[in-house]
């Protein structure tokens, strides 16, 4: 009887072993598959980083397009500095306008410029009074951009003038294009004085807005070269 009941003690005992292994792998299981799930989870949340990085890269695609426009921009500009095979606009106005030449000698070089005295006579006429008068012999180019060059202030910072100013002058087929030789002015139209630009790139924003009377003939590769603070060292008429 009591060799029965201890094997009856016995087998419980082993039953409950099982009971508690499976129990115990059970658990492991249960923790093995909680991994594995958060695993998934993670590796989810991953790829949904994953597809949230273009938007990232979106916004940088954006700003490297907004770059790309300022490129484009400045390279448009260069490429109209360029010689394309289309003429100038202006280049054609010596074969039915009245010319007449002056020659700006620089440091960097020689600027031949060709002026429309019968289009803009005003201010054909006031350039050349300056430049018998030898006001800009000695002046320097005081602002340089990639798209204009500009000088003849006798303060040499943009503030001076001659002591007056003229009215301002248009004609529709002066345009600023590279190589135009045009009166700069302050705000009011009527302000232009010595002060002149010459486009290294065309501006068609400024037609009809600024006295274009000239254009470069010859040397606008000394243009390309001009730095601040370069002096004209001497500007004169050329005879016919």
């Amino acid at each position: 009887m009591l060799g029965s009941q201890y094997k009856v003690k016995r087998l419980r005992e082993a039953q409950g072993i099982v009971i508690a292994s499976r129990g115990i792998w059970g658990l492991r299981t249960k923790v093995f598959v909680a991994v594995v799930v958060l695993f998934l989870l993670t590796s989810t949340a991953g790829c949904g980083l994953g597809k949230g990085q273009p938007t990232g890269s979106s916004e940088r695609d954006t700003a490297r397009g907004a770059a790309g426009q300022t490129d484009q921009l400045e390279t448009a500009q260069g490429a109209s500095g360029e010689t394309t095979g289309t003429p100038s606009p202006l280049e054609g106005l010596g074969k039915t306008t009245k010319t007449e030449r002056v020659l700006m000698t620089t440091e960097k070089g020689n600027i031949e410029l060709e002026l429309y005295p019968e289009l803009m006579p005003l201010t054909v006429a006031n350039f050349k009074k300056l430049v018998s008068q030898g006001f800009y012999n000695g002046l320097t180019f005081h602002r340089i951009e990639s798209w204009v060059i500009q000088g003849g202030d006798p303060n040499g910072n943009g503030t001076g003038g001659p002591g007056w100013t003229i009215k301002l002058e248009t004609h529709p087929k002066l345009v600023n294009v590279r190589g135009a030789l045009a009166m700069a002015r302050a705000l009011h139209p009527d302000s232009a004085g010595s002060q002149f630009y010459i486009l290294k790139a065309d501006e068609p924003s400024l037609d009809g807005q600024y006295a274009v009377f000239g254009r470069v003939s010859k040397g606008m590769e000394v243009v390309d070269r001009i730095e601040i603070g370069d002096k004209m060292l001497q500007v004169r008429v050329l005879s016919k």
